[in-house]
């Protein structure tokens, strides 16, 4: 039973994609009741992450029945309680931001690894309820949609919210949630990257390809970690001179220099670290060349499924190099996003150079933006 005081059925608008390639069209649509471990929210602000675009698009395979209702980068308000929410602190009216989903009951979750969940993909990509694949809302014909992308499918304005993924706001001020926004995924990503993973200290070297919201907070990490040595790559000169501004020693336009190259001119044997958060599988595959003997190379972008990378085997393996992948930055998001809003308003995470907003209306403008580089990331309300 959920302490609400709207009807079982919430009608509600939402950015729906009707099929893969299909633009995001603001529809009606109606939620099922929220169960007893769920969450009702009123979405205020959504983040706009390269991977919902790469999911309009149908780039991540079948992994996700359409129509569909992305959003994995909430912030919005309590609306309704289920009465077996674990986190009795959480109350009607509250702010929250919102992240990923998990099973629960994989190694990694018993183990307070969330981000590492067995189970991530089918958690949330599936955009169902993982235990027994329902799905949360349907149109006003009876069709079903799949609407609980991450858990809380954020381009809806009202949704049925799992409650792994609500995390309370620290602050009353909740006009500025929108700045928080994409914390749930692209700034917790980027920043955890470093911060929780890498871990890199202030005499190694880091090399960043790919300066979106993920890209720009691994830099804002690195430069909090105090390095001595970080080097951005991009193929936009604005970008690249925010970058600067933000703290990068060394900028690289990869459209007119071959970064590799450049890197050993910088470094010397190369870097200590290397990351990708573009998702360009050829950029990936120059990661390994970036780092030096024994360096650590991370993937973070998504690429589209089935794509696959060389790598010179025996070189790879004689140097000792390290390759991994680096999910949401490790995080435990109950922890992870308070401390980054904390870095935000003592000023060492300056987001607010980053996010643009868009009225919904104008969602489709807001991707075209991201897509040629103008913005990143984008906030819609």
């Amino acid at each position: 039973m959920l302490n609400h005081a709207s009807s079982k059925d919430i009608n509600t608008m939402a950015l729906v994609v009707n099929q893969p390639g299909a633009e995001f069209r603001l529809t009606p649509i109606i939620f099922n009741e929220p169960r007893d471990d769920e969450f009702l929210i009123e979405m205020m602000f959504s983040g706009i992450c390269h991977t919902d675009i790469l999911m309009q698009q149908g780039l991540f395979g079948d992994v996700c029945d359409y129509p569909a209702v992305f959003g994995h980068e909430g912030a919005g308000i309590v609306r309704g309680i289920g009465k077996n929410v674990r986190d009795k602190s959480i109350q009607i009216g509250d702010p929250v931001l919102l992240s990923f989903y998990t099973c629960g009951h994989c190694s990694s979750c018993e183990n307070g690894q969330p981000a590492r969940c067995w189970n991530f993909i089918e958690c949330n990509f599936g955009a169902k309820r993982y235990h027994d694949k329902s799905v949360h809302a349907r149109l006003p014909n009876g069709q079903p949609v799949s609407a609980g992308f991450f858990g809380h499918s954020s381009f809806a304005k009202f949704s049925v919210v799992a409650e792994q993924s609500v995390t309370r706001y620290p602050g009353e001020d909740i006009e500025n949630m929108g700045l928080y926004a994409a914390g749930g995924c692209g700034f917790q990503t980027g920043a955890g990257a470093i911060l929780n993973i890498l871990k890199p200290t202030p005499t190694q070297s880091l090399v960043i390809f790919g300066l979106g919201g993920v890209g720009f907070t691994a830099l804002m990490a690195a430069k909090i970690l105090g390095l001595g040595t970080i080097i951005v790559v991009d193929i936009v000169d604005s970008k690249l001179e925010l970058a600067k501004e933000l703290g990068a020693t060394d900028t690289i336009n990869s459209s007119i220099a071959d970064p590799v190259a450049e890197v050993m001119k910088i470094t010397g044997r190369g870097a200590s670290f290397a990351i990708d958060c573009s998702g360009v599988p050829s950029v990936i595959e120059l990661l390994i060349d970036c780092i030096h003997p024994f360096g650590t190379a991370g993937s973070i972008g998504d690429a589209p499924a089935g794509v696959k990378i060389k790598i010179d085997a025996l070189k790879f393996m004689v140097e000792g190099k390290t390759f991994i992948g680096l999910v949401e930055g490790d995080s435990v998001p109950q922890d992870f996003l308070p401390e980054l809003v904390t870095l935000h308003k003592a000023g060492k995470f300056p987001i607010d150079r980053l996010v643009t907003v868009y009225p919904v209306s104008e969602m489709n403008r807001a991707v075209q933006d991201m897509e040629k580089g103008k913005v990143s990331p984008s906030v819609i309300i």
